[in-house]
């Protein structure tokens, strides 16, 4: 075969589905008509490469819809957004700030709209049915606010790239499980608003959960499902972001490998996998395939996930976690013969966390670049991560150099 040309149909392929995924798909958000096409996407991709393929059962999930928020106090309106997921609302009640969580624990909370701003508000509160990081402090700041059972809340948030991403501000809570109606702010509106406590002040936030379904897509090949290797990106992206890094470049690189493998049947399974939910409150998709694949984890030899590849600046990461010493260094071996592909730092923000969970070796595909800024950048959930921001032959490199450790371990 024509190995330029060969590079040049990968290139061309990664180019049309990013461009369909990112730009022709008007959102990925999981239960959205966009998230429903996307999965079809890659459904069709998989079968069109030869692989069998298995959607999960559907997944009961929420999608949501709203139509803004006003915020008035006194004679002066605020800048305010509804929080995802939140159920709506239209009241007015007496304004009370909550700094701390000490404040909180003291306060009368009862038909008053809430405050929270600077150390209480300063990174997003894990979903409260979240089984995969759910810090005490984060638990109790939600229980005290249902106990409370407050009219309203309304979050002023700064910056924190390590966790919201580029996001400015971020939303404090997202989410469905949450019945508090909750709409956020920037830090400098909450300053604005902190003399009005004490105040009546007015809140009307049009929003509505909708009940959805959703889809993991799994395709396979090769029957024994000892020592099998699963590969797995998510498909679903935040609203407002076209999710081009996070993460249509890990369909992309899983659909370019779908076409390097296809020539030999391997002699144990292999499972290319899209998860529904990474950036969705209730990880729907990795809850499902928890639940499917319980007590058969140590059937799998290696998880590798693909998440944040592609950024046009810097190399490629493979962030190897728990693997056992032989497997670390076949991995090293394969990872000398790519000039754009590093070893990373480990790293746990991603669908390979319930694997290493699970006692499963995993290996995190990724851009060095974004690693090293995660604290700093402004790029992820939001308009930034587009399709401009990708260098396709990233893409193709990785999808080479794990078909090379595919092989050499099937």
């Amino acid at each position: 075969m024509d190995t330029s040309f060969f590079y040049t149909f990968l290139r061309a392929l990664s180019e049309d589905y990013l461009h369909t995924l990112c730009e022709e798909i008007p959102e990925r958000t999981v239960g959205s008509r966009g998230n429903y096409l996307a999965a079809h996407v890659f459904a069709r991709a998989m079968v069109g490469r030869g692989w069998e393929v298995v959607e999960t059962p559907k997944l009961n999930v929420f999608d949501w819809k709203e139509q803004g928020a006003e915020l008035r106090a006194g004679g002066d309106s605020f800048a305010v957004f509804v929080s995802p997921y939140s159920l709506g609302c239209d009241v007015q009640a007496e304004l009370i700030g909550i700094a701390t969580l000490q404040d909180l624990e003291k306060a009368n909370l009862t038909g008053k709209i809430v405050l929270l701003y600077g150390e209480i508000a300063a990174e997003p509160l894990a979903p409260k049915n979240f089984v995969f990081y759910n810090p005490e402090t984060h638990q109790r700041i939600l229980a005290l606010l249902e106990a409370g059972q407050p009219a309203a809340i309304v979050s002023a948030t700064g910056r924190n790239s390590a966790v919201a991403g580029g996001v400015y501000p971020f939303p404090l809570i997202e989410d469905g499980d949450f019945n508090i109606p909750s709409v956020y702010m920037t830090a400098e509106e909450g300053q604005r608003l902190l003399p009005y406590c004490g105040s009546c002040i007015s809140l009307e936030s049009r929003s509505e959960r909708l009940p959805a379904k959703a889809f993991n897509i799994i395709a396979h090949q090769g029957d024994n499902p000892q020592g099998r290797i699963v590969i797995t990106a998510h498909i679903d992206a935040k609203r407002g972001t076209p999710g081009a890094i996070d993460n249509a470049t890990g369909l992309v690189v899983l659909i370019l490998l779908a076409d390097l493998l296809f020539e030999e049947k391997p002699s144990r399974r292999v499972e290319l996998i899209a998860f529904n939910g990474e950036d969705h409150y209730a990880v729907p998709g990795q809850m499902a395939y928890l639940r499917e694949n319980e007590g058969r984890f140590g059937e799998i030899l290696l998880n590798i996930n693909i998440d944040g590849a592609g950024y046009k600046d810097g190399p490629s990461a493979f962030s190897l976690m728990g693997l056992p010493q032989d497997l670390h260094e076949q991995v090293s071996r394969v990872l000398q013969d790519y000039d754009g592909i590093v070893e990373g730092p480990p790293w746990y923000q991603g669908d390979h966390s319930i694997f290493l969970q699970q006692g499963c070796p995993a290996i995190a595909v990724s851009s060095l670049w974004l690693l090293e800024h995660m604290e700093n950048q402004d790029i992820t959930h939001t308009p930034k991560d587009n399709p401009r921001i990708v260098d396709c032959n990233k893409l193709i490199e990785i999808a080479r150099a794990l078909n090379q450790l595919v092989r050499a371990i099937w």
